[in-house]
């Protein structure tokens, strides 16, 4: 559908319809009432509730459904809450504010059952208590969308808009993790200023445990007067400011001398240095409790060898060398790679080595896939591990626990593991990202 067409049916208001569930991604689901008075077409309602009555104005028609935002709701939930973001109804970054934080949970571990069911057909043996944290203030790594608008008389930065690509016009959010989350009145003066202001789109934001990072996407060349602005802001606001021209290998330090950004896992007296568009887990609290929970599912002895599939920059790698013999880490990312193999020197862990490599097309003749190992530990993106479930036979490994970022995948995943004779022994949801309906979760197969 164009856009035009999108924008007219924006304008559209809906009857009153009574929500019936809620869909995968956190919006009320409901039937509209046909001419014929028999239920018509299924529409999606975002920021309705099951069991709620809402007016709703309908956002985009499409042939098998709608979908729509709520206006008013009639008869609240038990289970609404009052959003705390003054952004909330347009900011796209956050969908479940108007959702108990219990019942976001709640939410989540129903998403990833029936994943499991209905596409995996497993069932875990038992459940794990579900991983939570603070509420507000984790979010440690984000990417910032800006625009100059000169009719509002100022620079947007924030997330989009919900279902829409424009950036919000927002001054402050509540889960960026602190100092970030006030400081986006103080970015969009700076940007304002610049002369490339029409030519920057995005910031990155790194948040370590030692340093704030901003990595400003810059498509012209920033003149000198502007380079002094980004000197005086990296001073005043205490941040280290990154410059980007083209690709992820043109970042570069605004000025050298930086202090390496760190977070540390401190169960297992690790340091991990990297760099500010790496990859990390966003919640750092989540992150240290999840790295010792899928330790102690794998009940490592002093004498185990470890696989870490996808294994970044060793963020599982390091701790699991203190409680195992041998860790062999795997990665696509090369950078990522080198990374985990100073990591592990500036630890002083000597039982580690790292591979590159495709594990969507791994390599049989490839060293590591030649070994047997005690365990296996997979961290995938959101497509998931399938080629390695294909091949898990050959290493061996008695326990195997899967960290996932997508139910689905895990769900296609866990069929091909039991396939292989591996049982679901337990899995569980851990709350990376609150008021949001990504899902990550943890399962642990026993062979």
């Amino acid at each position: 559908m164009n856009q035009a067409r999108a924008d007219a049916v924006g304008d559209q208001v809906g009857d009153l319809v009574t929500i019936d569930a809620f869909s995968d991604e956190g919006r009320g689901v409901a039937k509209v009432t046909g001419r014929d008075g028999n239920p018509g077409k299924t529409i999606f309602i975002a920021g309705a509730l099951p069991g709620e009555t809402v007016r709703y104005r309908r956002t985009r028609k499409r042939r098998k459904f709608d979908e729509g935002v709520t206006t008013e709701v009639l008869n609240p939930s038990g289970d609404r809450v009052e959003p705390e973001c003054d952004f909330f109804n347009v900011c796209g970054g956050c969908t479940l504010q108007h959702l108990s934080g219990a019942k976001q949970i709640e939410f989540k571990q129903g998403v990833l059952s029936d994943q499991l069911q209905r596409i995996g057909r497993v069932v875990p043996e038992s459940w794990l208590p579900p991983l939570s944290s603070k509420q507000f203030g984790y979010r440690r790594r984000a990417r910032l969308g800006v625009k100059r608008v000169d009719k509002k008389g100022r620079v947007l930065v924030g997330f989009r808009e919900r279902s829409k690509p424009y950036i919000t016009n927002m001054t402050h959010c509540l889960t960026l993790a602190p100092p970030v989350g006030s400081m986006l009145e103080a970015l969009s003066e700076l940007i304002w200023d610049l002369s490339i202001s029409r030519r920057l789109p995005q910031i990155e934001v790194a948040v370590a445990d030692n340093a704030v990072a901003l990595v400003f996407r810059v498509l012209d060349s920033p003149s000198e007067n502007d380079l002094t602005l980004f000197r005086s802001f990296s001073k005043s606001h205490g941040v280290q400011i990154f410059l980007q021209s083209k690709g992820l290998d043109s970042v570069l330090p605004l000025d050298p001398g930086r202090e390496p950004l760190i977070y540390r896992i401190d169960a297992f007296d690790v340091t991990l240095e990297f760099e500010p568009t790496d990859f990390l887990q966003v919640n750092g609290d989540i992150n240290q409790r999840m790295v010792q929970l899928a330790i102690e599912l794998l009940q490592l002895k002093s004498g185990d060898t470890v696989l870490d599939l996808f294994c970044g920059l060793g963020n599982f790698s390091l701790p699991l060398a203190r409680s195992a013999k041998q860790v062999t880490g795997v990665e696509g990312d090369l950078a990522l790679v080198q990374r985990a193999c100073k990591n592990s020197q500036r630890n002083g862990i000597n039982n580690t080595e790292f591979y590159l490599g495709n594990l969507f097309e791994p390599d049989e003749d490839t060293p590591w896939m030649q070994r047997k190992y005690s365990a296996i530990l997979l961290d995938p993106p959101r497509a998931g591990a399938f080629e390695i479930a294909k091949n898990i036979d050959r290493f061996e490994a008695s326990r195997v626990v899967y960290i996932s970022c997508n139910p689905a995948t895990l769900a296609r995943d866990a069929a091909e593991l039991s396939n292989h004779g591996y049982t679901l022994q337990s899995a569980g949801v851990m709350d990376m990202f609150p008021h949001t309906s990504h899902i990550e979760s943890i399962a642990l197969f026993q062979r």
